[in-house]
């Protein structure tokens, strides 16, 4: 069988997966996860779904129909479709987002590995020991909630949350547990003060992505020389927050490898096999240069 697979070859007994968004054609992850299916020899197929609002409650009926065996869910979705699975994992549900949804013969369950992938990334390509580490969060939005999730079981110092509206920092910090778990929101007049003392500094925003590739959410004369500068963005793969602060000084985190590990750990949820990362990494890599 896996034989069978390296070559390509579909037949009736491909299983399928697939990604939905509204928008989802420029999305990478069909070429990433196909890739990962040949490498492993697992008969499966994955394509990228143009699910609306409208039609989500439709498509997870047809998931259980057709037997889909995975789903990933991306922007607009992450949120409407916890209500329309059979199950919530207890890390996605304290995120308040799915990305992810495994189906074991009909019963669908949503997991978070936004999170989770973005903390693997971060220790093996940055920091090993997130431990005792004083670490800003730049953005309030739906992507720093998984994060900070994430990084609160590492231990750190301090996890400080910065954004344009403080209020939704608060937010977000007091649904996480507040100071008594080490969060603070901060008002963006003061990042430049937290950044100073940070060893970690992490832009969960959108600014300084494609096309916006000169704009950045703080200067790189605001961290200190040896801190970790990391980005979720992974067009352009070095964006100008990092390309600042690597002048600086700093190491750098690009948002590549998050997007990476986040599909790794879907895979291994769907499949109990290890995801062939480096492979993912290769050919995510050959279409963003493209």
């Amino acid at each position: 069988m896996a034989e069978h697979r390296l070559n390509g070859t579909i037949d009736s007994h491909t299983v399928l997966y697939g990604v939905i968004g509204d928008p989802i054609r420029h999305s990478k992850s069909p070429i990433m996860m196909n890739r990962a299916f040949r490498e492993t020899g697992i008969n499966g197929v994955y394509t990228a779904f143009h699910i609306t609002s409208e039609t989500l409650p439709a498509f997870v009926d047809g998931v259980r129909a057709m037997g889909m065996r995975g789903v990933n869910v991306t922007i607009p979705h992450k949120l409407q479709v916890m209500e329309l699975v059979d199950e919530i994992d207890p890390g996605a549900l304290a995120i308040g987002a799915v990305n992810t949804i495994v189906n074991e013969n009909g019963k669908l369950t949503g997991y978070n590995t936004d999170g989770i992938g973005y903390v693997r990334s971060l220790k093996e390509e940055a920091e090993s020991g997130l431990a005792g580490k004083r670490i800003v969060v730049i953005g309030a939005g739906g992507a720093s909630r998984g994060i900070v999730y994430s990084l609160l079981k590492e231990k750190p110092e301090s996890v400080a949350i910065s954004n344009r509206t403080v209020e939704r920092a608060e937010q977000l910090a007091d649904s996480l547990g507040g100071e008594a778990a080490g969060l603070t929101a901060i008002p963006n007049e003061k990042l430049e003060q937290w950044c100073g003392d940070a060893d970690i500094v992490i832009n969960t925003t959108s600014v300084g992505m494609f096309p916006n590739v000169g704009q950045s959410p703080i200067e790189g004369s605001w961290m200190k020389p040896g801190a970790v500068a990391s980005d979720l963005i992974y067009n352009p793969l070095k964006t100008e927050f990092l390309l600042r602060a690597e002048a600086r000084g700093c190491r750098i985190h690009g948002g590549l490898g998050m997007f990476i590990y986040q599909g790794a750990y879907a895979f291994e949820y769907w499949t109990g096999q290890a995801a062939p990362v480096s492979a993912m990494r290769e050919t995510v890599l050959e279409a963003l240069q493209a």
